[in-house]
This record gives structure tokens, C-alpha cells and sequence, in this order.
């Protein structure tokens, strides 16, 4: 006999992820399940999927587990924990604006701001910038900073062009990265503190329509290096607008917000 497991298709952005309620656990996860399920054609599809769980510590209302379509875990998405306070308030009937949520990559604070949700990330780690390589045959110039999770950027004149998926993969795999790799994007600075971002993302292992942790590095680091003031509005491949907001302090970033679009797609179950 199969059993159901319920589940949420959610979407910020046109980033989107499978949301479950594991505060009961038994939902039986492994990597090949989380990626069958991410499958676009076998499955749901999604670039990743969402887990409520219990605190595990004080100070926190939930704990939000993160896989990418891979079934690997990750330790923080922008778009996912923006997406995460509709699958807490749909899941549990929380009602207050505000979440305090634990993530691998520190505790964040989840916000309702109309039909927008924003959420205030834990402090980036220190920008390292004009690291050279040799990637797919190019000569690249990249900066880099952890928003939670690694993040390359190559500043380019226009992201129309852009070979992301053969550039990317390349950036993403090459030794200077090793072990873990790094997620990569390409940026191209338009007037009025306005980005275009393209972003490959490592354990989608391919491009995404948006990228929040990708929205913030490239906001941090387009004002390190090229004077962007925040807040920053970053269009995405998918067309919707991202705000990042933060300040910078003896060269290191803080108080950092991403603000956007966050829904809930659809409801389904799965019989494993």
C-alpha cells in the first residue's frame, strides 16, 4: 500500500520549491526521493524543496530545512525562506506578520510586507574580489562573497549573451571552488542602482529564474566594486524585481534584507 504525503508547490521569483510539515517527521526523505520528486518531467519539479521543522533551539518559532533538486542539503535560499513563511502560515496556521526561523546558515527573520515577504538574513561573510581564472576556455575575473551560501560573481556588459549553463558549470566546478563549489552569476549595472542577474545554481546544476542569495552577493558586491547604493533592485531572468538593502561597515556587509514576490502555486500529494 502507498502512502500520502502532502505537499505545497510554492514560487518566488520563478525560483520554485516543494514545501512539506516535518514537524512530525516520517516524511522519509533520502537524496534520490527529494530528487525524483524535483524531477521536472518524473515528478512535481522544483529547484528544491522546503521542510518545517520544530526549533531546535531557543529564540526560534521554526527550523526551515533546505534541499536543492539534487536532494542535497543546503544551508540557506533567499527565495525559499521567503517562501517558507507561506508554507509556515498555510501549514500551521501561524498568523503573526513576523518568524524568527533557524537555518544551517544562522537564524533569519521572515516578514510580511503586503503580498511581499522580506526577509533579514544573518551577515554575509567578508567580499574577496579579483580572484583570476582560466574557466571554458575563458580568462575570468570574478569577485566572491558567502551569503549563506558561496557565491561567484563575473560583472558583464550585457546578460543577454551569456553562455550561463557552459560558463557557469565550468566557474562552478573548477578547482578554485573545491570542494563545494560555488553558485555563479553574471551581472550586468544599469543606472539608479538597478542590476540584471543571470545566476547558475550549484545543486540545481543549472540556470534558475531567480536566485536570492545570488540577488543579495551581487548587490553587495556591485556596490564594493562599482559604487551601486543600496537598496539595490535586481531584475531577474524571470522578469520579477528583487529588492536588497543592507549597509556596509568596515568593508563588511550588514543588516542585510531581500525583499520580493513570494506564492503559494498549488497543493498535491505524493504516494511513496
Amino acid at each position: 500500500m502507498s502512502r500520502a504525503v502532502k505537499f505545497l508547490k510554492l514560487e518566488g521569483a520563478g525560483n520554485d520549491f516543494l514545501g512539506f510539515d516535518g514537524r512530525r517527521g516520517g516524511l522519509g526523505l533520502t537524496r534520490e526521493r527529494i530528487a525524483s520528486w524535483c524531477d521536472r518531467q518524473r515528478g512535481a519539479g522544483a529547484d528544491g524543496v522546503l521542510v518545517v521543522e520544530k526549533p531546535r533551539g531557543r529564540g526560534a518559532d521554526f527550523r526551515m530545512r533546505y534541499y536543492n533538486a539534487d536532494g542535497g542539503e543546503a544551508e540557506m535560499c533567499g527565495n525559499g525562506a521567503r517562501c517558507f513563511a507561506l508554507l509556515v502560515r498555510e501549514t500551521t496556521g501561524w498568523r503573526a506578520k513576523s518568524l524568527r526561523v533557524e537555518t544551517k546558515a544562522g537564524p533569519v527573520v521572515l516578514e510580511m510586507v503586503g503580498k511581499e515577504v522580506r526577509v533579514s538574513m544573518s551577515d554575509p561573510g567578508l567580499p574577496r574580489l579579483g580572484k583570476e581564472i582560466t574557466a571554458a576556455g575563458r580568462k575570468v575575473k570574478l569577485d566572491f562573497v558567502n551569503t549563506g551560501v558561496p557565491h561567484a560573481v563575473e560583472f558583464v556588459r550585457s546578460v543577454d549573451g551569456v553562455e550561463v549553463e557552459k560558463n557557469g558549470r565550468a566557474i562552478r566546478y573548477h578547482s578554485a571552488f573545491a570542494p563545494a563549489g560555488t553558485n555563479v552569476n553574471f551581472v550586468a549595472v544599469g543606472g539608479g542602482s538597478r542590476l540584471e542577474v543571470r545566476t547558475y545554481e550549484r545543486g540545481v546544476e543549472g540556470e534558475t529564474l531567480a536566485c536570492g542569495t545570488g540577488v543579495v552577493a551581487s548587490s553587495i558586491l556591485a556596490s564594493v566594486r562599482r559604487g551601486v547604493k543600496p537598496p539595490v533592485k535586481v531584475r531577474t531572468r524571470g522578469g520579477d524585481v528583487l529588492r536588497a538593502d543592507f549597509i556596509m561597515e568596515n568593508g563588511r556587509p550588514r543588516k542585510v534584507t531581500l525583499q520580493g514576490p513570494a506564492r503559494i502555486v498549488y497543493e498535491g500529494v505524493f504516494h511513496v
